[in-house]
């Protein structure tokens, strides 16, 4: 704790009881902003964990069928039959904001179709390895998404606690200790001016006299 650098008037004092409890306020404001964005910052990270394991779930799925494919496909026939594809993928991205925080939501766009090659030169189990690899695009992005989320929400978290601990460990403190010498400085000051004054009583009394 640390004394503000102000003069021990009651104006001063008035002011800084003032600031005091809009710092309270404040710390009480940031401290429910903490707890709320904690818990959203824990729900993401579950889900994260949970898209995560999907993922390596379906990467294993799809690199699995699409050698399994491609076991029984020369190089020229899968080469020919992934040579041309017609599909396109776009993204949108959209920031909402959450609790003051803005994350991003993605939306994929697809056109097209992906097996553009012919059946009579391919196998059933190229067709499902291009649709796990469909499929796990979308999981990563989801997952992209929901991991820019959880950023985005710890840089949020980590400020608040700053200024939580700032005010809870060093403004409200620095605060009421400031406010508790000028009480004492104009305390002492209004005993000195009575005593003061009780002398100056004192030695007109005994001139009168």
């Amino acid at each position: 704790m640390a004394l503000l650098n102000v003069n021990p008037t009651r104006m001063a004092l008035m002011d800084l009881k003032r600031r005091t409890k809009s710092a309270q306020r404040g710390h009480k404001l940031l401290k429910d902003k903490q707890d709320g964005l904690m818990q959203q910052f824990l729900g993401i990270i579950r889900s994260a964990k949970e898209l995560r394991s999907k993922v390596e779930e379906e990467i294993g799925t799809a690199f699995h069928t699409f050698l399994l494919a491609s076991a029984w496909l020369t190089d020229a026939q899968l080469e020919n039959a992934l040579s041309s594809p017609e599909a396109t993928i776009s993204l949108e991205v959209e920031t909402k904001s959450v609790m003051s925080v803005k994350i991003p939501f993605f939306t994929i766009h697809k056109e097209g179709n992906p097996r553009t090659y012919g059946f009579s030169g391919t196998n059933a189990l190229l067709d499902e390895a291009l649709q796990a690899f469909d499929d796990l695009f979308e999981t990563l992005i989801q997952l992209a998404q929901i991991e820019k989320q959880a950023e985005s929400m710890a840089i949020e978290l980590e400020t608040t606690r700053r200024r939580v601990n700032a005010l809870e460990h060093k403004m409200i403190p620095d605060l009421k200790e400031t406010v508790k010498y000028i009480k004492m400085k104009l305390d002492e000051s209004e005993r000195a001016g009575i005593i003061a004054t009780m002398r100056i009583k004192a030695s007109l009394e005994a001139q009168e006299q």
